[in-house]
């Protein structure tokens, strides 16, 4: 029963129905682990054979969904196609990951980017978006924006990313793709049931051990600072857990090992560095033996099926890195070698791997234990990602750094013997084994192959490096004496390679010590192996790529130089001319360059210091001074570099030698010697080094080195001589990218390489392009510019006296071109044979990976053929390109001279130059001399000449075509005077004004001197007009305004200031550098400039209100600078820019919060740490702050608001994709068509289905980014439609209501589409993305409106915005479901969005604004719907964002037209909230009467009549009414305004204790001056503070009263500490404060309440106990102004009136005040009348008057 069944008995069991047959398999197997082995392997061996039924019995398999295990968290794969209906597949609008279409049949899936590594858990917990298995769901890929969500993300939009703010949630992809449809990611080879593996994993493993097993892989794929454990270590962890005595230790085991082999069929999706641990993982579980029969069967199996991959595929790299991991177990497994051995690409393997394999089918070791590195992508994004990720630690004994080898043996990897440990050491030990920042790689990699060095063993290693760890000269005979012990012979050559390459290379303090070690080793074969060793190192390094920043190599070439000088010259040992020969490779450095001579010279110098400890070499040797006068040679170099220089003179000192008295001999010039010059700095074998490193660098008479006979014919074939035949016309080559060279490419068939390789053939034209790429700019740009210069003279001299500009353009078109192409030509050739030639080698030494020495030889030759074959075509595209560029460039530099002639003719003359025709008639000789009218033809025969033959084209006749443009007859607007001209000259007769207005006595003052010099940089870049010279001017500009002090005469400080700011706007003007640019550069600038200017905060305010400043940018320097609170000075500096910017509500009126919102949670931070040692003022400050931002917003990191203001400044970046915007004006205009279309479905939702996939496939869902900018470019361009159309309404004929359809047609349109992305992201449970995709749309669209209002200013259109705002209100309050679970957060989010955009930050959007805010479904929802009244504060800030605006226009009564119709929108929200929701108005009644002006009396009156309906309000005019009767009268009113914030808490602390003790005495004299804030009438007083002082007075008086249990009355109200403070304010404060205080007091008179008793008994006591009449008189007119407006008035006014005017006691009637003229005696008697009726008014007057 064990194998398979024979073919005749299968129809037998076919006859079984496979349930049945699974179902006694099953049984068998629940068994297996309760029998004999030899019973159980039978019955495993047979599950396994019928795995295929057993699959299709079961649905998921056992173990692979656990029952403890939740559902995953993560990733699309959770969601059952049966879940799954058209808008749930949006189960992952990401704004978080990204993802790229998988596969050609799962179009659109994510793919598994290193983004989705941040987190990962087990193998495939790092892979949270693996593909769909359900093609067929509507839109399968928009990926999981899970980065955000809280709770599942299976069905529907999940969670709108990252980028929204919330931590990532891991996701835990064993529970996830393991789907209830098997099958869908089919393997290559039938998938084993791994529960039959090993029986005891065939249990179901809880929650606890399943996220342990998974803790320990995420550990392994985590990245520093996270916690890591390395391949070793998991493996000694599984081998402690295996044997463990502890259940659950063992349970983990098991698990973890279930979990890897399950996840087999998912690792082609891994990213190779993750994909390259797993191998090392699964290599290790053979390796240590973890796995035994069965399972070790299929892991034997995986890594095989992984090897039969194609060579280079990413399973076959897997496969090899998990061979590598276990090659020493090979030898036991012979027929899995026979089996590897038969493999296609065997030999392809790496070299040591097939040794291994080799000797393992015999069942042995290869003799040689061989240690290759092997290279895989994983492994050098492995090295990379632990290289950034680690910091060098100091070097562990005898480490060899695995990472080094790995990192750099991509072509020599195969066959290297480098002394490394295996590839799978892990991460902890991989440090470089240096402190020092030299790195031997070179060394490493170039170890010679050929040498077959034998290893000890590793335990010998370690004992090794721990001798030559602590060798000191105090125990070097016990050293020398173990080693002896520890080390056979046999070993002594690995020792010597130790030596030199670990220790002495990059050791150079210790050389002296490893010499006498050497000495007192007494071993001569020993030294003999270390000096070859040196011999051979420095070889290495003097024949490597000499890049220019490889400052490694030189340094371990010099400490070689400088040992071998020890270990020779100064043990008195010559250097062989047969070793090195050092005259012959400063002479062979010399000619091939600089480069060179930085490697050769200080290695030479080094080897030198040491003949002085020589008895035999010392100075004066002439071997010695040979060498040292080549070295005075080379001193007297112009060219040589001074570092160099340098060292020769360094090293004449060492060696007490003037290098004057040298004597330098001529053998730098000695050509015979250079022809016989054996060449030490190229490797062998390959002498043709690329040309660009044989560059000579001496003077003409030099031999170029590319003449000596060392260098093959190949190379000479390099070097142009003389023009090339043209081979192009000039129209044959298309310019316009670089595609147009591909048709014209050369490629010879009969080059050898080719024919043997004809894949290579596609390495040319990315050769031939990337080296025109590279070229084209910088040459182009030098031609044009120094043709340019000479054209333009000569044309101008030319044609002075000819009055036809297009004569003059046409031949300066001709000129240029010519002569620009020609500089190019000569300019670019040489650099492109090379560069072509560099490019295709390097091509196919990375296609052919290590190719033999014959193979480089070819790859040698077909580069130079090739290139050479195709630098011409290269040198015309340059050529071409500079030449189209030539033509407009030389347009603006003549433009003057057109317009010259241009007005002439307009004026009605002929122009010619009065200057040139003076000289030409004087000077020139009649043959020569230039004639008034058209140019001779002769001469202009030569400018036909420049035209017909342009240098590097083949000759042409029609003259009109080089360009084909050039022949058209002149536009006007073609070439107008260069704009940036004009604005520099503005700017420049700008600032000479200033400074003519500057007075003498201040012309030597360093501020006028500043801007002289300003002045003249003007002048110099109006003269360059390049970007440097603009940039120039720019810092200059920025750093003349941050050095500018106050100390200075103000007037000029403020002139100095202006020109600044004039040439810094004089940039930013769309027609010179654009606002984007200037603002981005004005803002390095201050970022980038000196601490003592950085800090200057009056210009930093300046430039912000000028606009000059990108704000996101400057915001997240100043957070980052103020360091936590640790940096004084940038707290300071920020505390002083917020108080400016965001708290004297000054200019600044575009700088909302949002701007500095890192500043400010910074200083929040900070001020909530350092409490008690704060900066001063800081608490303050932010009180103010918090008080002005925070009334309605929580402003947790991350949380809605932070996802509002994000979006409000992304609004303002501008740097989109290339691309991106046309895809967003694609999708836009297919999304409005289907939202017009009549299948749209009800809401759209059919539409919105198809269109979500069309998003996906454009890209737009990828990341936050993305959909962040696909919402600012739509809001944009919906706004650009609205602005076109209404600019249609000039049209007397286009009636205003279809303008306004035309635009709702997008706007609408567009709305739909937030609201239907809104209510389908994240499940409907999760509301968070929902919320955070809202406030999102809500801030680009806040940040978009803010722009376009700063820049269009009196030209921005409400409408457009207008309309987005409404609608989405109506959409997103549509009853249903989905949108009223997250109602609330939707209201807050309109109300931050309408508090951001207050009309004082956004006045042109007043009107918008106010309808927006009093629409009747706003005002519903916010004061009605919304439960227990959470709406109200929110709609409370918005009122007082209005009364703000409002109350300058209406103190300084400055009621134009504009202003009235606002103000009278204002009444009638009030009417209606004082009709629909009086309570609202009872409630904030304060903090409105706060900020509305003393003077608006009317508005005042209509919050303050406000009463509760459930409340029938007494008539006032009830004769005998008694007011201290009714049953509401003791009852507080409700004040929801904290109206003792403003209070100091000084202040705070002495009033309380005046109430109380009626101490410190001093309280009421000090009590004016604390009210008072200024001298200036109308605003003398604190307004706020004497309100809140009133109220608060007040409410304590009541309390104090109700404790002695009475109630207020005229008798109760008297002789206390509160009645003190009113009746010394009222006798104290001047008029204008009185009449504040008397207002303050009024403001509380309001419906029957305890506050409204009281206060009315204060009015009257006050009155009646007032020493003089001014003060009865004032407290009259407040009462009486508030009673002659229109009605509504407040109950409790009247009943106070009334009173006052009625009860003799106050014997109103004859105080004088009231019978001061006859109008005002008629107008308290018709008041009388109206509050008492005729008859009792009279009574009352004449019982008064008589009296």
């Amino acid at each position: 029963m064990g194998g398979l069944a024979p073919e005749k008995d299968q129809p037998k069991s076919a006859q079984l129905p496979p349930e049945t047959l699974a179902t006694m398999l099953a049984c068998l197997q629940s068994c297996a682990g309760s029998v004999s082995q030899e019973l159980s392997e039978t019955i495993l061996t047979m599950v396994a054979n019928c795995s295929n039924v057993m699959n299709k019995a079961r649905q998921p398999p056992p173990g692979v969904l656990p029952k403890g295990r939740a559902p995953s968290t993560s990733s699309l794969d959770a969601i059952s196609p049966v879940q799954m209906d058209p808008l749930s597949a949006m189960g992952s609008l990401s704004l978080g990951v990204s993802s790229t279409s998988h596969t050609p049949s799962m179009q659109g899936f994510p793919s598994l980017q290193g983004s989705a590594f941040s987190n990962p858990q087990s193998p495939a917990k790092a892979f949270s978006n693996l593909p769909n298995p359900n093609p067929s769901t509507a839109f399968p890929g928009i990926n999981p924006l899970s980065s955000q969500l809280q709770g599942p993300l299976s069905t529907s939009l999940t969670g709108i990313g990252s980028g929204l703010g919330m931590p990532a949630v891991s996701s835990d992809p064993f529970g996830t793709r393991k789907m209830s449809t098997p099958g869908l990611n089919p393997p290559t080879f039938q998938q084993t049931d791994l529960s039959q593996v090993w029986p005891e994993a065939n249990q179901h493993f809880s929650k606890e051990i399943d996220d342990e097993a998974n803790s320990y892989f995420q550990r392994i794929y985590n990245h520093p600072p996270h916690p890591t454990m390395s391949v070793d270590e998991v493996l000694e962890m599984l081998q402690r857990f295996k044997d463990s005595n502890i259940k659950r230790e063992r349970e983990v085991f098991n698990c973890m090992l279930r979990n890897l082999f399950e996840e087999y069929r998912f690792f082609p999706q891994y990213p190779d560095k993750e994909l390259h641990i797993t191998a090392c993982l699964f290599g290790g579980i053979i390796e240590k033996g973890l796995v035994t029969y069965m399972a070790l069967g299929l892991a034997l199996r995986y890594v095989l099926e992984a090897l039969r991959k194609p060579f280079g595929s990413k399973m076959y790299y897997f496969g090899i890195a998990a061979l590598d991991r276990f090659k020493n177990r090979l030898k036991d497994y012979p027929q899995y070698c026979q089996h590897l051995a038969s493999i296609a690409h065997f030999l392809q393997f790496p070299h040591h791997l097939q040794e291994y394999i080799e000797y393992g089918q015999q069942s042995r070791d290869p003799p040689v234990k061989m240690q290759g590195s092997i290279t895989t992508p994983g492994s050098l994004a492995l090295a990379q990602a632990q290289a950034q990720s680690q910091t060098p630690k100091a070097p562990q004994p005898g480490q060899a750094s695995t990472l080094v080898t790995t990192a750099t043996t991509t072509t020599t990897a195969a066959k290297t013997t480098t002394i490394t440990r295996p590839t799978a050491v892990g991460p902890k030990k991989d440090v470089p084994p240096s402190i020092n920042t030299t790195n031997i790689d070179t060394l490493l990699v170039a170890t010679d192959q050929t040498e077959r060095i034998v290893e000890p063993p590793e335990n010998v290693q370690e004992k090794i490096a721990f001798i030559f760890n602590n060798l000191s000269q105090s125990n070097m005979s016990q050293k020398v004496e173990e080693l002896k012990e520890t080390v056979k012979e046999e070993f002594m050559p690995w020792v010597s390679q130790y030596l030199v390459m670990k220790r002495v290379s990059i050791e150079p303090n210790f050389h002296s010590l490893y010499s006498n070690f050497l000495d007192t080793l007494k071993n001569p074969e020993f030294v003999k192996m270390v000096l070859n060793e040196t011999y051979r190192n420095i070889k290495v390094l003097l024949t490597s790529d000499k890049a220019a920043a490889n400052f490694s190599d030189r340094s371990l070439l010099k400490n070689l130089g400088h040992w071998l000088g020890m270990i020779t010259l100064a043990k008195n040992k010559p250097i062989l001319y047969t070793d090195l020969e050092l005259k012959s490779l400063l002479l062979e450095a010399y000619v091939k360059g600089q480069q060179e001579l930085l490697y050769v010279v200080p290695f030479v110098a080094k080897v030198l210091e040491s003949s002085l400890r020589s008895v035999i070499f010392r100075p004066q040797n002439p071997w010695t001074m040979g060498i040292m006068n080549v070295l005075a040679e080379l001193h007297q170099e112009h060219d040589l570099k001074l570092n160099l220089k340098f060292e020769i003179e360094v090293l004449c000192k060492n060696l007490s030698l003037d290098i004057s008295e040298l004597k330098p001999g001529n053998l730098l010039r000695d050509k015979e010697k250079l022809k016989n010059l054996e060449e030490q700095l190229s490797a062998p074998k390959k002498e043709t080094k690329p040309p660009e490193e044989m560059l000579p660098i001496v003077t003409t008479d030099s031999v170029p080195f590319t003449a000596a006979p060392s260098t093959p014919a190949t190379t000479t074939t390099c070097t142009a001589t003389g023009p090339p035949t043209p081979q192009f016309s000039y129209h044959d080559i298309n310019v316009y990218a670089l595609a147009g060279l591909a048709p014209h490419i050369n490629i010879n068939v009969n080059i050898p390489l080719l024919q043997a390789h004809p894949q290579l053939k596609q390495c040319v034209r990315p050769a031939i392009e990337r080296a025109v790429q590279e070229l084209v700019h910088p040459v182009v740009d030098r031609s044009i510019k120094i043709a340019m210069t000479t054209c333009e003279q000569i044309v101008r001299k030319d044609f002075a006296l000819d009055s036809e500009e297009s004569h003059m353009r046409v031949a300066a078109h001709h000129m240029m071109r010519n002569l620009t192409a020609g500089m190019a030509m000569i300019t670019c050739r040489e650099p492109l044979l090379m560069s072509i030639a560099t490019n295709l080698k390097n091509s196919f030494a990375a296609a052919l990976r290590a190719p033999t020495p014959q193979q480089r030889e070819m790859m040698e030759e077909a580069a130079a053929r090739i290139a050479q074959d195709n630098c011409e075509l290269a040198c015309c595209f340059i050529q071409k390109t500079a030449v189209e560029k030539a033509g407009p460039e030389m347009d603006k530099r003549l433009a003057t001279e057109f317009e010259l002639r241009k007005h002439a003719r307009q004026e009605g003359r002929r122009y010619c130059d009065p200057m040139v025709l003076t000289y030409q008639a004087e000077r020139m000789p009649e043959q020569i001399r230039l004639k008034v009218g058209g140019v001779d033809p002769k001469q202009l025969a030569v400018y036909e000449e420049f035209a017909r033959n342009v240098p590097g084209f083949l000759p042409s006749n029609d003259l009109s075509q080089p360009t084909g443009f050039l022949a058209q007859p002149m536009k006007q607007q073609a070439w107008p005077t260069d704009d940036v001209a004009h604005i520099y000259d503005k700017c420049i007769s700008d600032l000479e004004q200033h400074l003519h207005a500057i007075p003498p006595a201040l012309a030597m003052n360093p501020q006028t001197q500043a801007i002289r010099s300003l002045l003249e940089a003007v002048v110099m870049a109006r003269n360059s007009r390049d970007g440097i010279a603009a940039l120039g001017l720019l810092q200059k500009a920025v750093e003349g305004l941050l050095d500018a002090t106050s100390g200075a005469d103000p007037d000029l400080l403020l002139s100095y200031r202006e020109c600044h700011l004039l040439v810094l706007k004089a940039l930013q003007d769309g027609r010179a550098y654009g606002p984007q640019w200037c603002n981005k550069q004005i803002t390095r600038c201050l970022i980038e400039c000196r601490d003592e200017y950085k800090y200057n905060v009056e210009a930093v305010e300046l430039l912000i209100r000028n606009h000059l400043v990108n704000m996101q940018q400057y915001d997240l320097h100043l957070a980052q600078s103020m360091e936590n609170g640790l940096n004084y000075m940038a707290v300071a500096f920020a505390m002083q820019l917020v108080k400016l910017l965001l708290v004297d509500e000054r200019s600044v009126s575009h700088i909302t919060e949002a701007d500095l919102f890192h500043t400010i949670e910074t200083l929040m931070r900070t001020n909530a740490h350092s409490r008690a040692n704060a900066p001063e003022g800081l608490p303050q400050l932010m009180d103010v702050v918090r008080s002005n931002y925070e009334a309605m917003i929580d402003r947790h990191h991350g949380g809605p608001n932070f996802m509002m203001h994000s979006g409000i400044s992304q609004a303002s970046e501008y740097d989109d994709p290339p691309g991106l915007r046309e895809k967003a004006e694609y999708l836009l205009r297919e999304w409005v068509n289907l939202y017009h279309s009549a299948a749209a479905g009800r809401d759209s939702t059919k539409a919105f289905s198809a269109f979500v996939g069309q998003m996906h496939q454009q890209g737009i869902l990828k990341t936050d980014d993305l959909i962040t900018r696909f919402f600012r470019l739509c809001t944009e361009m919906c706004v650009e439609i609205s602005y076109r159309a209404q600019a249609e309404q000039q049209h007397p004929t286009t009636s205003p209501a279809i303008i306004r359809a035309k635009c709702y047609h997008n706007l609408d349109a567009f709305v739909r589409l937030i609201a239907l992305l809104v209510k389908h992201s994240g499940e409907a449970t999760n509301t968070v993305t929902k919320i955070n995709l809202l406030n999102k749309v809500l801030g680009i669209v806040v940040g978009v409106l803010i722009q376009d209002h700063d820049v269009r200013q009196t030209e921005f259109q409400q409408l457009p915005y207008h309309r987005i705002f409404i609608m989405l209100l109506l959409e997103l309050n549509a009853p249903e479901h989905v949108l009223e679970t997250i109602n609330f957060q939707t209201l807050t989010a309109f109300c931050n969005t309408f508090h951001i955009l207050r009309p004082t930050k956004a006045p042109g959007f007043v009107y918008a604004w106010l309808e927006l805010i009093s629409h009747r479904i706003f005002i519903a929802r916010m004061l009605a719907h919304t439960p227990q009244q959470k709406g109200w504060p929110m709609y409370a800030q918005l009122l007082i964002d209005l009364f703000k605006y409002l109350a300058p226009f209406l103190r300084n009564v400055e009621l134009n037209k504009p202003m009235q119709i606002l103000y009278k929108g204002t009444l009638r929200v009030l009417l209606v909230l004082l009709h629909d929701f009086p309570e609202f108005l009872c409630d904030y009644h304060y903090g409105f009467c706060d900020v509305i002006p003393p003077n608006c009396i009317q508005l005042r009156n209509l919050i303050l009549s406000a009463f509760p309906r459930n409340m029938r309000l007494p008539d006032p005019f009830t004769p005998n009414l008694k007011v201290d009767m009714l049953s509401e009268i003791n009852i507080a009113p409700r004040i929801l305004t904290n109206f003792t914030g403003v209070m100091p808490s000084q202040f705070k602390k002495d009033l309380d204790s005046y109430l109380k003790t009626r101490s410190p005495v001093t309280f009421l004299s000090e009590l004016r001056s604390n009210l008072q804030v200024s001298n200036e009438p109308g605003n003398r007083y604190n307004i706020q503070l004497i309100n809140a002082l009133v109220l608060y007075v007040g409410t304590q008086a009541i309390a104090h009263i109700h404790n002695k249990g009475s109630t207020p009355s005229m008798s109760t109200i008297t002789h206390s500490a509160h009645m003190d403070i009113f009746q010394n304010l009222a006798v104290d404060l001047d008029t204008e404060g009185r009449y504040l205080f008397l207002n303050a007091i009024a403001n509380q008179l309001r419906y029957p309440n305890s506050h409204t008793h009281y206060f009315s008994c204060t009015m009257l006591y006050l009155f009646a106990e007032a020493n003089a009449e001014a003060i009865q008189e004032q407290i009259t007119r407040v009462l009486l102004e508030r009673l002659i407006v229109n009605r509504p008035h407040p109950w409790g006014l009247l009943i106070t009136f009334i009173e006052l005017i009625k009860n003799p006691a106050f014997k109103f009637w004859s105080h004088d005040f009231v019978h001061c003229a006859p109008e005002i005696e008629k107008l308290f008697q018709s008041v009388a009348q109206c509050c008492m009726g005729q008859k009792q008014a009279q009574q009352v007057m004449e019982g008064t008057g008589a009296s």
